[in-house]
Formats: structure tokens, C-alpha cells, sequence
């Protein structure tokens, strides 16, 4: 993706309020501060980095959290790793990469770190498909598959005959981070939230995606969407659970996977929870239910940190200027074959 509408890159130091002294367990007596009609204020800009992978490594068992040495580990590898870019940013040795490590940011924020995002099921794996569901349609790079259209993966894609044979993402529809559900990435993992008496905005830095989640009060449900409606980011109702915003999210058009390159998301049910735990994290966490891709439901948790910056327009130009090279680079190559 194009960097120029990404001025939240990197800069952690900067940015990010009191990193070191975060948790994602909230204090006994934290009692999250209030909007002027009494629920609890998740409004500003939260980040999502992380590297923690989505699955646990199966050393792990169905242990949560590393352990005080695995994270001294961690952090060393990753210094190294900083180190080691640095040096070659300073001899010029990453000048063919895509990109270096200006515009990463995926390093993991706070003091506790788990062995994945996954939670449930307990071994911190997916689970598996069902029979004859989707597992993958696409490959990265500029690879031909011949596969059937729609191409639903968010990079890379299924051939370079027209623009609907490449990834959702580079075609500028979807992020491939921004959900729903948010997915750490490489970078631009920033949403800010809004909120109304009722409703909750949630604007996504990926592809700047404003989700509009009407509050469901305590009189009655508000009615969804017929099923007829279906939408790329699917149809949002909220609802308070104490301090706990829940926001569950169906009607999705299928034309995305259910999650990663898996499934089509047709019979998705997506439940969100937020959480403000502290002062700086909002801990963010995800069950999927699609009976047509899983044979399980899976949730997942990933904390947010808050950002003491503004969130400004994300620039996708690969839909302005870069499918076109794209696609003139491959009738090029199809002349000189």
C-alpha cells in the first residue's frame, strides 16, 4: 500500500502514551471515565500492532502467556532485528525491499505478552474446515492460478487479465487489516473511535473505513438489515454489557473470506467486545461463527494501546495509478512470450 496518507507510521516513542507501564489486565479499582450520558468513553485513537501471532506455536500447549525469560528473549531478538536495519539502511543494502523498517509497525506493546491472539479453541489454533469449504482463492505476487472470480484475499490475486482478477486490497475496496475483525499487520494497525448517545463510529485507518454501529437500548433490539442486504463490512448492532461495548455483526456479501484466505464470510456472525481496561488500553477481542467455513467458532484477543496523535486520510493509490501498471506490465510480458 501506498505510505503518503500514513502519517501514524511508526513512531511508538512518540506516540504511544506510557508504553512500558501498560497491561492488558485492568487494575481492581480502574473505573473507566464516562461520556456525558453515562457509558463508558472508548473515544480516541487506539493502535493494534502486535507480534504475537494469530495461532499459538504448538510448544506452547494451552499456555497463554510467555513467561518473564521468553520475553527478555523476545525482546533481544528484536533489538538484534533493529540493529541489523539499521546497519543495512546505512549501507543502502534494503533499497530493493518493498519497504524497510520505517514503516513497520508491528512490535508488540506492554508488559504482558501471550503465546497467540487466539484464546479459544484452548490449543490456540483455528479450527479446522469443514468439508468443501474454501481454504484459499488467490496467491500473492503477480502468479496466474486459473481460478474462478471473485479473488478473495486481500493481496495478490488470481491472474492480470482485468482489475477483478487482483486482491481486494489492491483494488483500494478492503484493508487487509481493518476487518471487521482488526488483524495486527505491517502497518497502519490505528482505528479511532466516536461516540453518540446512540451510536459508535469506527473509523479505520486501513482504507479509512467510517462503521457506523447503532446502539441497541434496553427497551427492545433494533432491527437489522433484511438478508437480502449484504455489505463488504457486513451490517453492526451494539449493546452494552456493563462496561463492555458488544457489537455484533452479520449480513457480510461473501465476497471476502470468513477470516484469512479461508471460508466466503456468507454465514459469518462476527461478535466484537471493547473493553477499556486502563487509562491507555482498550482490550479488543473477537469470536467468529461460521458454520459454513469452521467446524468450531474461534475468539481472539488483541489489546489496543492509546495514541496521542490524530488519525488523517489513509492515500490508496494502487486503485489510482497502480492496476494500471499492473495490468500494462502483464500485456508487455504476454507480447514478449
Amino acid at each position: 500500500m501506498n505510505k503518503l496518507g500514513s502519517p501514524l507510521l511508526n513512531g511508538f516513542s512518540v506516540l504511544i502514551c506510557c508504553a512500558f507501564s501498560l497491561s492488558s489486565f485492568a487494575a481492581d479499582d480502574y473505573v473507566a471515565p464516562r461520556t456525558q450520558w453515562g457509558q463508558p468513553d472508548l473515544q480516541g485513537v487506539w493502535n493494534f500492532s502486535s507480534d504475537t501471532p494469530m495461532e499459538r506455536p504448538a510448544k506452547f500447549g494451552e499456555r497463554q502467556f510467555l513467561n518473564a525469560q521468553e520475553i527478555r528473549e523476545l525482546q533481544i531478538q528484536r533489538a538484534s532485528r533493529d540493529a541489523g536495519s539499521d546497519a543495512a539502511l546505512a549501507g543502502l543494502g534494503g533499497v530493493d525491499e518493498s519497504y524497510n523498517d520505517f514503516w513497520i509497525e508491528n512490535a508488540g506493546i506492554g508488559e504482558t505478552m501471550r503465546t497467540s491472539h487466539i484464546i479459544y479453541p484452548l490449543n490456540g489454533q483455528i479450527p479446522s474446515l469443514i468439508e468443501g469449504a474454501i481454504a484459499r482463492q488467490g496467491v500473492y505476487g503477480g502468479g496466474t492460478t486459473g481460478e474462478s472470480r471473485p479473488v478473495r484475499i486481500a493481496a495478490g490475486g488470481i491472474g492480470t487479465d482485468g482489475p477483478e482478477d487482483r486482491g481486494l486490497s489492491e483494488r483500494c475496496i478492503v484493508g487487509f487489516n481493518a476487518g471487521p475483525p482488526f488483524t495486527p499487520s505491517l502497518y497502519n494497525n490505528n482505528v479511532q473511535i466516536f461516540q453518540s448517545k446512540g451510536n459508535v463510529v469506527i473509523l479505520t485507518e486501513m482504507i479509512h473505513d467510517a462503521r457506523i454501529v447503532p446502539i441497541m437500548d434496553a427497551s427492545g433490539e433494533a432491527s437489522g438489515l433484511s438478508d437480502s442486504v449484504r455489505l463488504w463490512a457486513g451490517d453492526s448492532r451494539g449493546h452494552w454489557e456493563g462496561d463492555t461495548l458488544v457489537v455484533e455483526t452479520r449480513n457480510f456479501n461473501g465476497l471476502t473470506p470468513s477470516f484469512g484466505e479461508s471460508g466466503t464470510s456468507i454465514d459469518k456472525l462476527l461478535t466484537e467486545r471493547f473493553t477499556r481496561v486502563d487509562q491507555f488500553t482498550v482490550d479488543y477481542e473477537f469470536t467468529i461463527e461460521d458454520p459454513s467455513t469452521y467446524t468450531d467458532k474461534f475468539t481472539a484477543v488483541v489489546p489496543m494501546t492509546k495514541v496521542a496523535g490524530l488519525l488523517y486520510e489513509y492515500a490508496c493509490h494502487e486503485g489510482n495509478y497502480g492496476m494500471v501498471n499492473i495490468l500494462r506490465g502483464a500485456r508487455v510480458q504476454e507480447v514478449s512470450n
